[in-house]
């Protein structure tokens, strides 16, 4: 089958390898539909890795991936099901097939583009983060970055009935599809200053929860100086090995909680893709509108997938790259 890996920073290749097959308890997925993440950016792509870590192990770094099962070994998962699969430690997602255990694989319905829902895979590890801002209803939240991450922590926190939801982006294709997503205003930090116009639109008392999506080294001391005091900072950013610096005396003062979460690091990953896919499924919210780019499974589409979403390029949200 066909499978495309990093060989070095910024650089893929195609490569031939042997088809998996699925052993007992297992489940083989004919790979549909495959998605970058900004982990895969900041984390792999961008070169934070040793010269020896190259050539990474073939359909990595992609984790976003749905598809249809076409073998099981399992009662758990049927032939033909359509399915977001996470993927194991050696199958990623720039692959024609991968095999997974029935705990990792995920049925979504028959109806829909799958490129839709794979999303849910996406938005689903959010869910996990914004469970911990309890009942948002009546409350301001501010989203400090509007890509794919921050996109759907502001689709929550107004599908959850947040009385404000400020979206926080420099880019101006972001910060449009923040107010398609449910956001009541935005902001852009270049164009103001981001304390003063934050608040401006909170009368003075800052925001009550502040969301640190933006995967920049900067971002927990911004959202520090824009939550209130006693607020709470919910941090998602991951910022691949890059260190930060943090003011500690600001974070003080406000007496400000901050959480960090990733629901990766816990014994069921699973469990909010889940209740995303049944979110979307009911119509409560709809992840696959993150979708703007679609592109083929060729070496070249798949570059100009990554380069599109490391240089922010274009207008992108999320590319999803497709296979027949």
């Amino acid at each position: 089958m066909k499978a495309a890996r990093l060989t070095s920073p910024q650089t893929f290749e195609m490569v031939d390898i042997e088809t998996p097959t699925a052993g007992e308890g297992e489940v083989l997925i004919k790979v549909q539909a495959s998605s970058v993440c900004g982990s895969d950016i900041h984390g792999i792509y961008h070169g934070q890795l040793t010269e020896e870590d190259y050539p990474q192990a073939p359909g990595r770094p992609c984790h976003e991936i749905a598809g249809v099962v076409v073998d099981s070994k399992t009662d758990e998962i049927n032939v033909g099901q359509r399915v977001v699969v996470l993927a194991g430690r050696t199958a990623g997602g720039l692959q024609e097939y991968v095999v997974q255990t029935p705990d990792m694989v995920m049925p979504v319905p028959d109806w829909g583009p799958i490129e839709e829902w794979v999303m849910c895979q996406h938005s689903g590890t959010v869910l996990y983060s914004a469970t911990h801002w309890g009942n948002p209803a009546g409350k301001t939240i501010g989203v400090f970055g509007q890509g794919g991450i921050g996109l759907s922590f502001t689709m929550l926190a107004a599908a959850q009935g947040a009385e404000r939801v400020i979206g926080i982006d420099l880019v101006e294709a972001r910060r449009k599809k923040s107010l398609e997503m449910g956001a009541t205003d935005t902001i852009n930090p270049d164009d103001v200053n981001l304390v003063e116009a934050v608040e401006e639109l909170t009368d003075g008392q800052g925001l009550d929860f502040a969301i640190d999506a933006s995967g920049a080294a900067e971002g927990l001391d911004s959202v520090v100086s824009i939550v209130r005091r006693h607020g709470t900072i919910i941090n998602f950013s991951l910022l691949g090995g890059r260190s930060t610096q943090f003011n500690h005396s600001a974070w003080m003062r406000k007496s400000a909680t901050i959480i960090p979460t990733q629901v990766a690091g816990t014994d069921r990953p699973t469990d909010t893709i889940r209740q995303m896919i049944r979110m979307k499924e009911t119509g409560y919210v709809d992840p696959g509108k993150l979708v703007s780019h679609r592109v083929g499974f060729d070496v070249s589409d798949i570059q100009t997938a990554y380069d599109m979403y490391s240089d922010q390029s274009d207008g992108v949200i999320k590319v999803v790259m497709q296979q027949d």
